[in-house]
């Protein structure tokens, strides 16, 4: 009787969880249809005519399918420089920023220098300070050196990471001791060191801040639009904004820029979806 007992409690605990688990499972998906919605929205409405765009009612799916919409964007704009543009910005915003955040996070990790902590303690104020407050000095700064307009003023203002410098820092802490007793005693300088132990040790941690610091540079919106007011040096988040006609707002070419402007991101969040994981973890370890 005892046991016909324990088996029918475990049955109903079973049945109890299995309905809990039904439930959280149906709120999973009603959020994601309710978060995925407005892209599906956007991606249908860009393959629309624009007179169906303007329809009355809710369709679902095109009456009538068209690409004129992004023919008109590839062919009627500049959307390859700016394609170009956000491509070598964002390509040197990411090769400087992990190069001199992975040799600042080893030098305060593992190398001993007078003002080395006060350093670290500024590292970590900085940290503090939200970009977009130091915006007006960046752009006194830019025009005063003469920069603006130009590629070299989109990027030296977002070359300030200290959450990559942090990270490092704290990657380099963990690599035994051993291993760089052993090198010195082989005669390795801190290049070698740098550049052939501790780097090779964490490229997956690099790889991962890599891909993570490119798409931050490709969805940088605030910085480039006020640096940049010639259309040939704009980037792509800037130049969909030039995406207009004169008789009026056209929502599906409109639609289409955009989803143009997101294409690259999307492809390299599905082709390195681990990575990006992975940093995103990362960052926000150290954030919390």
């Amino acid at each position: 009787m005892t046991d016909m007992t324990m088996t029918n409690t475990r049955a109903t605990r079973l049945r109890r969880l299995n309905l809990a688990g039904g439930i959280i499972t149906g709120l999973t998906v009603l959020g994601a249809i309710i978060w995925a919605f407005p892209l599906y929205w956007a991606v249908i409405t860009s393959l629309k005519v624009e007179q169906d765009v303007l329809t009355p009612g809710i369709q679902l799916l095109p009456e009538r399918w068209t690409l004129d919409n992004y023919i008109h964007v590839l062919t009627k704009t500049q959307a390859g420089i700016w394609y170009l543009n956000s491509l070598v910005t964002s390509l040197a915003v990411t090769v400087i920023v992990v190069l001199t955040s992975a040799a600042a996070g080893y030098a305060i990790s593992q190398l001993r220098f007078p003002g080395r902590r006060l350093l670290w303690w500024l590292l970590l104020a900085s940290f503090m300070v939200p970009i977009p407050a130091l915006i007006v000095n960046h752009f006194v700064l830019m025009a005063d050196f003469g920069l603006l307009n130009s590629w070299s003023g989109v990027v030296l203002p977002q070359l300030i990471a200290p959450v990559t410098v942090i990270i490092y820092k704290q990657f380099f802490d963990s690599v035994p001791k051993d291993f760089r007793e052993a090198a010195l005693m082989d005669g390795a300088t801190q290049f070698q060191l740098f550049f052939r132990l501790y780097l090779p040790m964490n490229w997956g941690i690099t790889t991962a801040l890599a891909i993570i610091t490119f798409i931050g540079a490709w969805n940088q919106f605030l910085w480039p639009f006020l640096a940049v007011t010639s259309e040939s040096k704009m980037n792509i988040t800037v130049g969909i904004t030039q995406v207009y006609d004169a008789f009026g707002v056209r929502y599906a070419r409109d639609l289409a820029t955009a989803i143009l402007a997101g294409l690259p991101l999307a492809i390299l969040y599905l082709v390195f979806q681990r990575r990006v994981t992975q940093a995103i973890m990362l960052t926000a370890g150290i954030k919390g």
